[in-house]
């Protein structure tokens, strides 16, 4: 997948994810969006660093980079969401790309879905909409079921709710 595919994939995946969180539509589901859009984004773009620093879709394309994601706001109470970003990123590229991942990096290997489309086809958008409603129905279904460790409800200091409230 582009850098274009990633970014729309992170931004309406931003504004889905804030409306699964706070679905009543009003200025809590506008704060929740604004909460989550800079780690999904930020995460949904980390992973291509490896093309500056390493080796493209092997240094920051694998596993272990998606656990750190994932363990960090356990251990350091920051980066909430960033792990979504680089999942999506992961999906989009197995799907967007003939080459693979190094997914298990540094084991030798690259991995790939036989069902993605080359990211110069025509299906490539399609492809980035199709996964990105995919993965907000997943969220969704996440939350539902009370998979709350990483999706908790956001919850703004009282003086920033009340800021939003009277502005």
């Amino acid at each position: 997948m582009n850098e274009k595919g990633h970014a729309v994939n992170a931004v309406l995946l931003s504004l889905g994810v804030g409306v699964i969180l706070e679905p009543d539509l009003s200025l809590w589901t506008l704060e929740a969006v604004a909460m989550v859009t800079p780690p999904i984004v930020l995460g949904a773009l980390f992973p291509d660093l490896d093309t500056t620093f390493g080796t493209h879709r092997k240094t920051f394309h694998n596993v272990w980079v998606l656990a750190i994601a994932v363990a960090f706001p356990h251990v350091f109470g920051n980066l909430r969401f960033v792990w979504i970003g680089i999942g999506t990123h992961y999906v989009l590229d197995l799907l967007g790309n003939r080459k693979g991942m190094a997914v298990f990096h540094p084991l030798p290997g690259f991995y790939d879905l036989p069902v993605g489309v080359d990211v110069t086809s025509r299906w490539a958008d399609i492809v980035t909409l199709d996964v990105t409603a995919l993965e907000l129905a997943l969220l969704a279904a996440l939350v539902v079921l009370g998979h709350e460790a990483q999706l908790a409800r956001p919850d703004l200091p009282v003086p920033v709710r009340s800021m939003l409230i009277s502005g």
